[in-house]
């Protein structure tokens, strides 16, 4: 097993094992063993369930990150709330397995403090997405716009339909959340 290669599969088994039988049902042994590794292995790159969780969630909202710093320099203009809705929908499709985590294992999410930072991620999106001037329903469209991509990756699974599809109609629907609102400023 290559080195760099370990730590990846660590993070990946954890994961699976987390949303399977939740964080608290797991440890460290049964990672290892999914792994046919020793304790000690394991050891060396993690040395605790948290450290495991809190390397997922950096490694999984990296992409989010760097959204929020690219949306920071761009105008505030339509075009941009657009390709920021593009773009965070792509980095929520990258980060599915933590997402399901973070819905299956709420409890450990708020006790773990990755919780809070990623609140911090979402009120900041939601502020670089709408304008202080717009009416308050388009304020609420643009904020409903990022939840209807949460809602898409946890609701649209139960719904028939080809998977792209579904995808594309959610980003497609944010879209028009947030044009609409754009407009709205417009119209006053």
């Amino acid at each position: 097993m290559a080195r760099g290669n370990t730590r990846q599969r660590i993070q990946d088994v954890a994961l699976e094992l987390f949303a399977e039988q939740g964080y608290e049902k797991t440890s460290l042994r049964e990672i290892a063993e999914h792994l046919e590794v020793t304790k000690a292995a394991l050891y060396y790159h993690f040395k605790t369930k948290e450290d495991i969780v809190i390397s997922l969630f950096r490694d999984l909202t990296r992409p989010i990150d760097e959204l929020i710093a690219w949306a920071e320099r761009q105008p505030r203009t339509l075009e941009t709330k657009q390709e920021m809705l593009r773009r965070y929908h792509a980095a929520l499709m990258g980060a599915a397995p933590l997402f399901r985590f973070m819905q299956e294992n709420q409890a450990t999410v708020r006790d773990l403090a990755i919780g809070e930072t990623f609140k911090d991620r979402m009120i900041t999106l939601t502020q670089l997405i709408q304008e202080p001037d717009y009416a308050m329903a388009d304020r609420v469209r643009c904020i409903g716009a990022l939840f209807t991509m949460h809602a898409g990756m946890f609701f649209m699974q139960h719904v028939d339909g080809d998977p792209e599809e579904k995808r594309a109609a959610v980003l497609e629907v944010a879209v028009d959340l947030v044009t609409q609102a754009h407009r709205g400023r417009a119209r006053e």
